[in-house]
């Protein structure tokens, strides 16, 4: 079975106004070697006013703008675009040219929709992104990899195989309807090396465009190994700055340690506790579909660094204990434990949401309570109204911070609560809940999120974990 590699690159990944394309042809060059490759590709950053910013912020703030009567401009998103477009030959130029106006004249066209509408969002909000950001860029990286000599074609957005539901911002693939659409995308991918596409974006059945969340390109690349796998032995490839270590580096500067394996369910539970692996839900899909594909996360700049993520872990001999990690702007939802479960089922079945988890639940005066703990407030706060439709007595408390531990073997690890939630006392912090459960392997301390608490708390927890005995 010929091998495939599904390979994303996010904006920190391209860099400024493209800075870092050099390697990214390196890579994919050394790939298609030994794979067929398919290429997701985010917006790329901008430098603006000194400082690095993704093109999909710059846009959002264009929208702001049309929503509030200023006249929005794309002149930074054009400029980045001409900068990047120095990196195409003669011969592959004046095409890159007309791709970018074209698709910049579609973003236009939707941000004088949303000045006359004095609304940018829904379907106006997702044709902005989609023809000024990562749409455009799959285009303009095809040219790119053609001026290097290498056959690619990108995906045009009539062929589009990410179908997903009629949650036009925040959408949902579906995926027998993706696969009656992928058959131009496995044309194009037997007649080339390489195929590029746009993550983040979707088009439901009837046409209209879609977003999935922020970090949705990960997901693209997920849906896109769903659909292959059958047809070629596929994996997965996340390109970072590193691969992954023990603690979100920005956090903890010292004593750090790679992390050379991790479950699907290590992945999932540390995507959705703050580090920047990959969006967990790219996780839940591959499992609910009954994908078993080897997903890596590679150091672009030094490949040999990988952190491989498999469904079936080999034989572990470091710490059980392999990341510490936080999040914070989370918020609890207390409900009666009589109606939680229609609750959970709206979740599931209306909304598609997960990001959240079911703490222990408490009885107070006879009655018994369940506890849900968001891991995103502002989600609780646009949905206060339908969340409280359960159960009008119910209260949601806000500015709560979690740090938590990830390990499937972490019952291996002698006092590791107590040595925790001690540490945390210690680095002068108040707990206000701890939640460990032996049968998920997990750990949740929450905090008042104020000031610096989640960050002095990773801290504490990691400093403290190298000097813990496991069994």
């Amino acid at each position: 079975m010929t091998k495939l590699v599904v390979i994303k690159f996010g904006g920190s990944a391209i860099g400024p106004d493209g800075a870092s394309i050099t390697e990214i042809v390196k890579r994919i060059n050394d790939l298609k070697k030994d794979f067929k490759v398919i290429a997701v590709f985010s917006a790329p950053l901008t430098m603006h006013d000194g400082k690095k910013r993704s093109l999909t912020d710059v846009i959002l703030e264009q929208g702001e703008n049309a929503e509030s009567g200023k006249t929005p401009s794309l002149d930074i998103v054009k400029s980045t675009y001409q900068k990047i477009l120095e990196m195409v030959n003669s011969e592959n130029k004046d095409n890159c040219q007309n791709t970018i106006n074209s698709h910049l004249e579609k973003a236009q066209k939707a941000l004088d929709e949303a000045v006359e509408s004095k609304e940018f969002a829904e379907e106006i909000r997702s044709r902005v992104l989609a023809f000024s950001g990562e749409v455009l860029m799959s285009h303009v990286m095809n040219y790119i990899l053609r001026s290097n000599d290498i056959k690619a074609d990108a995906v045009g957005f009539d062929d589009w195989p990410i179908i997903t539901d009629n949650n036009i911002e925040s959408t949902n693939f579906l995926t027998s309807e993706s696969r009656e659409r992928m058959d131009k995308t496995v044309e194009l991918l037997e007649e080339n090396e390489v195929v590029t596409i746009g993550g983040f974006i979707g088009k439901t059945v009837d046409g209209v465009t879609t977003t999935y969340e922020r970090g949705g390109s990960d997901r693209t690349a997920a849906d896109l190994g769903i659909l292959f796998h059958k047809k070629y032995e596929t994996s997965i490839d996340f390109e970072k700055d590193s691969a992954v270590v023990s603690a979100d580096p920005k956090i903890v500067e010292s004593g750090l340690s790679e992390v050379s394996q991790l479950s699907y369910n290590e992945a999932r539970l540390a995507g959705m506790f703050g580090m920047k692996i990959l969006d967990p839900i790219a996780i839940k899909e591959i499992v609910e579909n009954g994908v078993d594909m080897l997903i890596t996360i590679t150091n672009m700049k030094n490949p040999e660094k990988i952190t491989t993520i498999k469904r079936v872990l080999d034989e572990q001999k470091g710490h059980p204990i392999k990341i510490v990690t936080g999040k914070e702007n989370c918020s609890i939802f207390r409900i009666e434990t009589s109606c939680i479960q229609k609750l959970l089922t709206s979740l599931e079945k209306d909304k598609r949401y997960s990001e959240f988890i079911i703490l222990s639940p408490f009885t107070k005066d006879g009655i018994e309570f369940s506890r849900i703990l968001f891991l995103d407030g502002d989600y609780v706060k646009r949905n206060e109204k339908y969340l409280l439709g359960f159960d009008s007595l119910a209260t949601i408390t806000y500015n709560r911070g979690v740090i938590t531990l990830i390990g499937d073997e972490m019952w291996r690890v002698q006092q590791v609560v107590s040595r925790t939630s001690t540490k945390i006392g210690e680095s002068g912090l108040n707990i206000l809940n701890i939640d460990a459960q032996e049968e998920t392997s997990r750990i949740i301390i929450v905090v008042e999120d104020a000031e610096n608490n989640i960050s002095k708390a990773i801290n504490a927890v990691h400093e403290e974990i190298s000097k813990i005995n496991f069994v």
